[in-house]
């Protein structure tokens, strides 16, 4: 007990003697900066700006990637497979297939708290009095153009919200209601966005080789974007009369939709005339899928790339999607599989004649179609789909991906199993055999391409990649030189302009192996969307292109989708895509038969797809939760909420 007793009056008589040292306590800490610190020094002020970036939104990225099965609308890789573009090949994911579409909350975003950072950074980093000029201002440009970039996430999502530009504080009255705002205008946000843009171009630098940091080129990227998407909310949003609201929170008059596509050309065309840098296609291996897929994993004198969210190894930020997502047989950690590119998606790439047809598996009379090889069947398509989308047979990481469903025997029967690689013994022999892919496809057995296809965009071939120790340095693009001639070709095409809009159509086009030119009278509202279906496929426009051209109730109509349906409309912007289909090869097997040992393919629901997705009119918008509204009275709900 004595012991107990002295350690306690030991310790009090320290602090008592060491409370009395006025030196002591009057010490500079060592572990904290202050602000003079903080704002007097280049290399501080550049840490706080790196913490706005690395809290850059967008939908479907890589960050956190190791947070991969969380439910983060903003983060998970689901997201950037959604809408039927792919079924997710992960138990845990199936229910998405089984309901009737989205929350209205799915894509909701309000984060007041990083605007005020933001608004502190720019009203700090204004005052500091010992940056140079120079310095200073490339900060505030950088800082303004990650604040109108989350102005743009958050109009996309919700409309019109509070513009907050200074950094608001509580006076302990008990009294906030000024610090309440009411929603500005939805176009009020896009023209904030557009105005910003414009604003600190010119002081940011022309440097094509800046990829992590803002651009005069992602200034001008960003504000083409914005007046695309202002452009075609104003003129297509007569579509939707009642996705609005009276005071202009939701929805942007018509008249306004002129003025926003030249906007948007004018900015598209500033970054294409090479002023701002020397971006391009890129165009480096004489492979045109292995070129496509090589955009988004090449650094190397990368000139399509724009603006990335980029991952090193040597700074700890690297991201498991390729160990999440690449052929699960062999790779490292045998993790992988679960983005399946859908069949609906598959068929919308285009014949090398410009054409649209359906994957060939039956003739005009119903019979099956054999192929000598597995790739056969994709022969003289778009070379951006096996860029895409890793294709029955073809190769990764130096191994055939191992897709294939089972034998058909003579009879038309089917050998197959339940497990990856299963043996059996065929009709006539002793011996078992393979009878089923490593890669599937298995129904229900996740991790398989239970599609008959992988994704391969995004996806690293370097050794190690999909290793959890390692990891992958593939970087998000989040603006390249690709999507700039296309939203300068849909802008062009809005202003009546179809001949400008073909001519950067087919620069596009080209680079996929379409070496037959768009000509004026070809280009029509599908022809548009459908070019930036394919070419932006994975990387979070979809959504927001059904969604801004008002055709995403009509795509996402609630109803199944049959297999005849499958083939009708291939090229149309409002065809069907409420469910993913798959498509399964099978190997023949018929001894004496001149089809034995070749491949045929089919068509398949699988059996977790129960649901057909259905948008409602009140998805345009995102939910504005009863949070935000109690806490300002000011904010209006969203239409149809």
């Amino acid at each position: 007990m004595k012991k107990i007793f002295y350690i306690p009056v030991f310790v009090l008589l320290l602090l008592s003697w060491g409370c009395n040292d006025d030196e002591f306590l009057n010490r500079p800490p060592t572990n904290i900066l202050t602000e003079e610190q903080v704002w007097g020094d280049e290399g501080q002020v550049l840490s706080l700006l790196g913490n706005l970036y690395n809290r850059y939104v967008d939908l479907g990225n890589f960050r956190d990637f190791e947070r991969q099965w969380d439910l983060d609308p903003l983060t998970g890789w689901t997201r950037l497979a959604d809408f039927n573009e792919a079924f997710w090949s992960e138990s845990g994911r199936y229910k998405e297939f089984q309901n009737s579409g989205w929350d209205l909350n799915t894509w909701s975003i309000w984060d007041y708290g990083y605007i005020r950072e933001m608004n502190l950074f720019i009203q700090k980093c204004e005052a500091a009095e010992k940056l140079s000029p120079a310095v200073k201002d490339r900060f505030l440009a950088e800082a303004r153009f990650l604040r109108a970039s989350y102005y743009f996430e958050l109009v996309k999502r919700m409309g019109g919200v509070p513009l907050i530009l200074e950094p608001m504080t509580y006076d302990f009255s008990g009294d906030p209601t000024y610090l309440q705002h009411a929603r500005a205008k939805e176009s009020e946000i896009y023209d904030f966005v557009i105005k910003e843009a414009e604003e600190i171009k010119a002081k940011l630098p022309a440097n094509a080789g800046e990829k992590s940091r803002a651009t005069q080129a992602a200034a001008l990227a960003m504000q083409a974007r914005a007046a695309l998407y202002a452009g075609s909310l104003a003129r297509y949003g007569v579509n939707t009369p009642s996705v609005s609201l009276p005071g202009g929170e939701v929805g942007i008059p018509a008249n306004l939709a002129t003025g926003y596509y030249t906007k948007a050309l004018a900015a598209a065309k500033e970054i294409i005339s090479g002023s701002v840098g020397a971006y391009a296609l890129y165009n480096k291996k004489p492979d045109l899928s292995e070129n496509f897929s090589s955009i988004f994993y090449d650094k190397a004198n990368n000139s399509e790339a724009i603006f990335v969210d980029d991952y090193k190894l040597q700074s700890g930020k690297v991201h498991y999607f390729t160990g999440s997502n690449q052929p699960r047989y062999g790779a490292e950690e045998e993790e992988g599989g679960r983005i399946n590119p859908s069949l609906n998606f598959v068929e919308s790439f285009e014949k090398l004649d410009n054409t649209f047809a359906r994957i060939p598996t039956t003739n005009a009379a119903g019979a099956p179609i054999y192929y000598a090889n597995q790739t056969d069947i994709f022969e003289g398509r778009d070379a951006r789909l096996a860029g895409t989308v890793m294709l029955p047979g073809t190769t990764f990481k130096g191994r055939t991906v191992d897709i294939w469903a089972g034998f058909q025997l003579g009879n038309g029967s089917i050998v197959s199993g339940d497990d990856r690689g299963a043996q059996k013994t065929l009709p006539g022999k002793s011996v078992p055999e393979q009878v089923v892919g490593f890669d599937g496809p298995i129904d229900g057995f996740e991790f398989t391409a239970q599609t008959g296809f992988y994704l391969r965009k995004y996806l690293d071939p370097v050794v190690g990649s999909g290793q959890r120790g390692v990891n992958s340095e593939v970087w998000f693009i989040r603006y390249r030189y690709a999507e700039v001639l296309l939203n300068a070709a849909e802008a062009a095409f809005e202003l009546k302009q179809p001949a400008v809009a073909a001519g950067y159509m087919n620069q596009v086009r080209a680079r996929a192996g379409l070496l037959k030119p768009l000509v004026a009278e070809d280009i029509t509202f599908d022809r548009i969307a459908h070019e930036r279906r394919v070419e932006l496929a994975f990387e979070g426009h979809y959504h927001f292109d059904i969604q801004r051209w008002r055709i995403a109730h009509i795509v996402m109509d609630g109803n199944a989708i049959s297999a005849a349906d499958l083939s009708k409309d291939l090229g149309k912007a409002t065809k069907r895509n409420t469910q993913p289909w798959a498509l399964w090869p099978y190997k023949v097997y018929e001894p004496g038969s001149p089809n034995n040992g070749k491949w045929i393919y089919k068509p398949v629901k699988l059996s977790r797809v129960t649901g057909a997705d259905r948008f409602q009119l009140g998805n345009y918008y995102s939910l504005i939760t009863d949070e935000v509204v109690n806490n300002n009275p000011k904010i209006i709900r969203n239409p149809n909420h």
